[in-house]
């Protein structure tokens, strides 16, 4: 089968118009969806599946995008209004919904919960932010301050430490040369469903069940980043 039919067959199956000259499909990225346990009562089965449902649909759509963008002109571009443009930002949108979907749910809904004293997230959390417990109230400020969105925990590798963020929606405000190792969703559906208005009860229960062995993995690879760059000073 040649190259151009596998493209036109991947095409009609997401529903895009097939374009003159367009005989390739290289460029485009695949995201696959990836399964979770989330073993949690703080959360119900009803809201747990409402979070999968739109976590998909972010696949469904940055796939769809993606493809779209491998036939789209560049060369038509411009800052008023242009398919390439709009694209470009709907790229942004949904690759950041998948991502940050995924980072919340592996360190969400550990029902062992526990971070001990000598972990490497405990001592940097503590050194960046005074004491460990100033780091959550700092990440509970941050989550009643989102107007829809996320709060995320990051290693910043321009200020060499780890930082609290507001993301509005999943693209407003993303800081730059950030390593994401804690992520909270505080989207209204996220806890509306079980807690009505209440942000600050959901953000505590899912704080009290956050997977430090998950954590602890990124806290690591955020080090090894540090170290890295510190080399090539």
């Amino acid at each position: 089968m040649k190259k151009k039919d596998v493209a036109n067959i991947i095409k009609d199956s997401l529903g895009i118009e097939h374009q003159k000259g367009d005989e390739t499909i290289a460029e485009s990225l695949v995201a696959q969806p990836k399964q979770f346990r989330l073993p949690t009562e703080e959360l119900s089965k009803k809201n747990k599946r409402n979070h999968v449902d739109l976590y998909d649909g972010y696949i469904k759509s940055f796939n769809k995008v993606s493809a779209e963008l491998d036939g789209a002109s560049p060369e038509a571009s411009n800052s008023n209004h242009s398919n390439f443009r709009s694209l470009k930002i709907d790229e942004v949108y949904n690759l950041n919904a998948v991502y940050l979907h995924e980072l919340y749910f592996a360190n969400i809904s550990d029902l062992n919960s526990e971070i001990t004293m000598d972990s490497l997230s405990f001592m940097r959390l503590e050194r960046d932010f005074g004491s460990f417990d100033e780091w959550q109230m700092d990440f509970l400020g941050c989550a009643q301050a989102s107007r829809c969105g996320w709060v995320v925990t990051g290693y910043n590798v321009f200020t060499q430490s780890y930082m609290n963020y507001v993301i509005d929606l999943h693209s407003l405000n993303v800081p730059i040369g950030v390593f994401p190792v804690i992520v909270m969703d505080v989207w209204q559906h996220a806890y509306y469903a079980d807690y009505l208005r209440d942000v600050k009860a959901y953000t505590i229960n899912m704080m009290r069940q956050l997977n430090w062995s998950v954590i602890e993995r990124r806290f690591e690879k955020a080090e090894k980043i540090s170290s890295a760059l510190r080399e090539n000073q």
